[in-house]
């Protein structure tokens, strides 16, 4: 069966939804309408015992309980409210390597060592996520091929650098293409020249959660849903509660990251939620063959981005933005569709389908915070804007740490964490500001 007679209809649902804290019911996204058949998981009654207690069934829970289930260990997963609730199952799609702030900003803040150690694994997520794809015949639409755009010719440079860095940590399947081959690739006027990553590409984000879910539970992991944890009780083991029950585990992983509101009051402090606005248009059929003909996903190069991709059924799913603090905006479609239109200006009479908002989790360093809060409690979150990959790779990496492999843990869990200028209170206006500083120099190409 092809990937658009296996899609599930989907029809228009334009409304605002918006799935906060408090909500257990999926976003009314494209993804939520298209996604797959979903079993019960009834909530957590009783008192369990498990090696590893996981809170969050996003990507970092659900990549760490598949790794650690491999690997014939006991583990349970307490998840608020649906599996791929959050950003997992809302966001872009798109599968970036590396991480938020590049091998040069590491090697130039941490030294080389950090950035060597950080570097053998930033282009790993990918590969990890292609090949439970395959291992599991996840049916997610995968399509091979990420592309980064440059508006200006400081971003061309930029594209340029990019390239040569990457190449210098050993990934060499990367294309740099003129603007003629650009928009041939695209179908937008507005690119001076592209970058191809020919070892990417882009996925259904919730079929791809769902589809991991259902590959932990056929290896006897326990997924509970609509179980939101209230307190850790520190221990060995520790005691994790929710709702009318309780797990006693010899490990705890916390990977809640934007939704982890006052259950570990101290990484709350470290980070910020923050929303970016999607939409999805009625599917195109062939009346713009020229978007995306090759079905390479794309992100632009500035530092509000754009990103772009096709869906399985042929609709261009559209994203942008980003909104500090997490406050839902009132009219996604206002936001988003003006941002669409720079790049096609022919889908002026496309109507949209979907829109829908989802939080992800800003670090100040724009670099992800791992580590441990107890000997046996480890956490990881604030994947600011890279979340796809790195969240596979850092489940990997915490289920190497609780089989006794920390190398690999310790050089994420070494880099320095700090908390916002001014605190909860005023970092939202001190990050918008500085954002709409680095949004004018893009706008001018400074």
């Amino acid at each position: 069966m092809s990937a658009h007679a296996s899609i599930l209809k989907a029809g228009p649902a334009p409304v605002q939804a918006l799935g906060q804290p408090g909500s257990t019911t999926h976003a009314p996204s494209y993804y939520a309408a298209s996604g797959l058949p979903q079993p019960e998981r009834p909530p957590l009654q009783g008192r369990v015992e498990a090696d590893v207690c996981i809170i969050g069934a996003g990507y970092t829970g659900l990549s760490s309980a598949l790794h650690l289930a491999e690997a014939g260990f006991k583990v349970v997963v307490l998840e608020a409210a649906r599996v791929g609730w959050g950003a997992s199952g809302r966001n872009g799609g798109q599968l970036v390597h590396s991480y938020s702030r590049d091998m040069d900003v590491i090697e130039a803040r941490h030294g080389q060592d950090a950035a060597r150690a950080l570097g053998r694994m930033a282009f790993e997520g990918a590969e990890i996520i292609k090949a439970r794809i395959a291992r599991y015949g996840i049916d997610c639409h995968f399509r091979p091929g990420g592309v980064f755009a440059a508006i200006t010719d400081k971003q061309v440079h930029q594209l340029e650098h990019h390239k040569a860095l990457w190449e210098r940590y050993g990934h060499t399947q990367l294309e740099l293409r003129d603007g003629r081959q650009s928009e041939a690739a695209i179908g937008s006027r507005r690119y001076k020249a592209t970058l191809l990553d020919h070892s990417t590409g882009h996925v259904h984000p919730l079929r791809l959660a769902q589809g991991e879910a259902a590959a932990f539970e056929a290896l006897g992991g326990v997924i509970h849903e609509l179980s939101a944890v209230t307190r850790i009780e520190r221990g060995e083991p520790a005691v994790v509660h929710a709702g009318r029950g309780q797990v006693k585990a010899r490990f705890v992983i916390v990977a809640c990251n934007a939704y982890i509101g006052d259950l570990e009051p101290q990484l709350a402090a470290r980070s910020m939620p923050c929303g970016t606005q999607v939409i999805a248009t009625e599917p195109l059929g062939e009346r713009f063959p020229e978007i995306l003909p090759t079905e390479q996903c794309v992100e632009d190069c500035n530092f509000l981005l754009d990103y772009f991709r096709l869906s399985a059924d042929r609709r261009l799913v559209y994203g942008g933005g980003v909104i500090y603090g997490a406050r839902d905006p009132a009219h996604i479609e206002s936001i988003i569709r003006p941002k669409m239109l720079k790049t096609f200006p022919q889908l002026k009479d496309v109507r949209i389908d979907y829109a829908w908002t989802g939080n992800f989790l800003l670090t100040l360093t724009r670099l992800p915070e791992v580590g441990r809060l107890a000997s046996n409690i480890y956490y990881s979150q604030g994947c600011s804007g890279h979340g796809v990959t790195f969240t596979h790779l850092i489940g990997r990496v915490l289920a190497e740490v609780i089989q006794g492999q920390s190398e690999r843990f310790d050089a994420f869990a070494s880099l320095p964490h700090y908390p916002f200028p001014g605190g909860r209170l005023l970092r939202v206006p001190f990050t918008a500001l500085g954002a709409a500083y680095y949004d004018l120099r893009d706008k001018l190409g400074l």
